[in-house]
């Protein structure tokens, strides 16, 4: 008999995402551990979304809602109704829209386009579709998105092109007059995915969303989630939106009860904290403009950021400084050499006491 290969090769050869490490992961010997390494929110989680999961704890023995219609609908509401409840997505996690888009519209013979440093899953979902995937990177010295080159990479295969404004790990973001000439040069049978996940924190004044692409009909699909700015990173709740009938075809991919009740009126839950959303990225927005003078007075290349996050260059091996910073300031950051990013740390802006521990101890280390 024939000896068959029953494991799809592109499967096997797909890239493994590596999360950050908990801090029942890491020695230290420093007396308090600060978690700055997974782009967490520092005031913790909403306090509605909590306060529902509790409510929501009661009937766990019955089965959740059959669709996500309930939360389309308060997504509709959060976003002023700019957009209908059936253009909205629901899903566990961004990630798993990454996953579903993927799925939609990548098999074997087609191309998506990425540009790296960014977030993994893009490479690695495609990947899992058998599509062979072109990195057109982010153009150093500042981490620009090369229109150009995107346009010029494009061909009868490719379906999807991967953009991220704020970009993870960078921190930077793609200007609307960027965005706006690579809608303008894409043909009909390519799909430009948007992952706006840290859009809360954006302050430029040049910064965009999907939403007029959305509204235009343009074959934009963006990319959101509950963990950064609500705080529900443990419950892995996101969703998508889009053309009411692209977020229609990518709604049959939901498998019977996808979202899960706490996850689903969590969210619903936290659209409606505006306390909580207005606090945070205050608090973001106000705390990270305290590490760019240490920056430059230890004279550090960074990029300034328009997400929760800061990325710079360790002027020693960045392995080496990150497990410093823990032993001796017991903080923990992330290492962006696997985002693409070499010899790069990246630090989440977290509370006044968390950032103080951080700068006073990469000014000792490094002052």
């Amino acid at each position: 008999m024939k000896n068959t290969n029953i494991f799809k090769p592109y499967l096997m050869k797909a890239p493994e995402y590596l999360g950050g490490k908990g801090t029942n992961e890491v020695v230290t010997k420093a007396n308090k551990i600060y978690k700055l390494s997974s782009n967490e929110n520092p005031l913790g989680a909403s306090p509605k979304a909590t306060q529902s999961i509790v409510e929501s704890a009661k009937n766990l023995h019955i089965y959740p809602d059959r669709t996500g219609l309930r939360l389309q609908e308060a997504l509709a509401n959060f976003y002023d109704n700019e957009l209908s409840a059936d253009q909205f997505v629901p899903t566990n996690s961004g990630s798993e829209s990454i996953e579903f888009i993927a799925r939609a519209f990548l098999s074997e013979g087609h191309e998506c386009i990425v540009s790296n440093p960014s977030f993994m899953p893009y490479t690695m979902f495609s990947g899992w579709n058998g599509a062979k995937v072109i990195d057109i990177p982010l153009e150093l010295p500042n981490y620009e998105l090369n229109v150009d080159a995107i346009l010029a990479a494009i061909n009868e295969n490719t379906r999807l092109i991967f953009i991220t404004s704020p970009n993870n790990p960078t921190g930077t973001y793609i200007p609307k007059e960027k965005i706006d000439a690579l809608m303008d040069g894409i043909p009909e049978h390519v799909i430009v995915v948007l992952d706006e996940v840290y859009y809360h924190f954006a302050n430029a004044a040049d910064f965009t969303t999907a939403i007029p692409y959305v509204q235009a009909g343009k074959k934009m699909i963006a990319i959101n989630s509950f963990s950064k700015t609500y705080g529900l990173a443990a419950l892995r709740i996101g969703y998508a939106y889009s053309t009411p009938e692209i977020a229609q075809y990518l709604r049959a991919l939901y498998r019977p009860f996808l979202i899960n009740i706490i996850g689903l009126n969590a969210g619903i839950a936290a659209l409606s904290d505006h306390e909580f959303i207005d606090a945070t990225v205050d608090l973001v927005q106000k705390e990270r403009e305290r590490f760019y003078p240490v920056f430059d007075k230890l004279g550090l290349t960074y990029w300034k950021s328009q997400g929760n996050f800061i990325l710079f260059k360790s002027p020693i091996d960045a392995p080496k400084l990150e497990q410093q910073l823990l032993e001796e300031a017991g903080v923990m950051v992330r290492n962006a050499t696997n985002f693409g990013a070499p010899n790069c740390l990246r630090i989440t802006i977290g509370t006044a006491d968390a950032n103080d521990a951080f700068l006073k101890g990469i000014q000792t280390l490094l002052g």
